[in-house]
């Protein structure tokens, strides 16, 4: 029996969807990161950090209800910090270090576009914040399981700590962009950390008034700590203290949009302001 022309017409298969360039970009730099580069020892070295603060936090066994839920706050401020800061170290090395490696002429002559690019390092370095992130989490389970403090600290911390570290990626990015030498990009990344967490320091006097209080709320890094210290410590709602929040939002929405708009024409062979 003859086949029809339908039985005999194969039937077309659909050739595999491509991945987008920002994701081909990604998986490359999250195993450069995790795979051969410094992104386990940093996590390690993160999980000690953490293993010392929270013995001294739990070691005085006469902790009050209120000394318990200070010990989990400093735990997450530790973990937020920390994380934010390794997060921005590790963007400030994307362009710069690509760039002074001499491996940034290949990576710009690939045909994927230069915005896909900078979204795909900005991706891998905000790993690093969430893999320490979740390195925090059983350390936080240890100091506050019996006074229900667990709940409040994930989640305020995974709030303010995601808005921190994509601020801080984001300007990594556009400083790693704008310098011509990785020394130089990271020089001037601790240079910004030190500015930014300075007015966390600040005796209680001086962050009582008017202009101590603009301080600290203008400034994204001290105003996400302050809210989430009023959530975890004191039991406020999420929205008693919101306005807090209006800094870290507002930095990590404009950083973002420079990074990912204004960084990819910055990316040249050498380094230097926008022209």
């Amino acid at each position: 029996m003859e086949a029809t022309a339908e039985q005999a017409t194969p039937k077309a298969v659909p050739a595999p969807r491509a991945r987008p360039a920002w994701a081909v970009v990604a998986l490359q730099e999250l195993r450069d990161l995790w795979l051969y580069g410094r992104g386990l020892p940093l996590a390690l070295g993160f999980s000690a950090l953490l293993s010392v603060v929270t013995y001294l936090a739990a070691s005085n066994q006469s902790l009050n209800f209120l000394e318990v839920h200070e010990a989990v706050n400093l735990a997450l401020q530790v973990g937020v910090a920390v994380g934010a800061i390794i997060t921005l170290l590790t963007a400030a090395d994307a362009i710069s270090g690509e760039r002074e490696r001499g491996t940034l002429e290949s990576l710009l002559l690939t045909p994927a576009p230069r915005r896909d690019l900078v979204v795909g390092k900005l991706l891998a370095a905000l790993s690093v914040w969430l893999v320490l992130f979740v390195i925090t989490i059983p350390y936080l389970w240890f100091l506050g399981r019996n006074v229900g403090a667990v709940a409040d600290a994930l989640g305020a911390g995974a709030t303010v700590g995601t808005l921190v570290a994509l601020s801080l990626a984001s300007l990594g990015i556009i400083i790693s962009a704008l310098t011509s030498t990785n020394r130089l990009s990271l020089s001037i990344s601790l240079f910004v950390l030190l500015a930014l967490f300075a007015p966390t320091q600040f005796p209680t006097g001086a962050q009582s008034g008017w202009f101590g209080d603009f301080l600290l709320r203008v400034n994204p890094i001290s105003a996400a700590l302050h809210w989430m210290g009023k959530v975890v410590v004191d039991g406020h709602s999420w929205g008693h203290d919101a306005d807090w929040l209006i800094s870290p939002i507002s930095a990590g929405v404009v950083l973002t949009a420079i990074a990912v708009l204004a960084a990819p024409r910055w990316m040249r062979l050498r380094g230097g302001s926008p022209g």
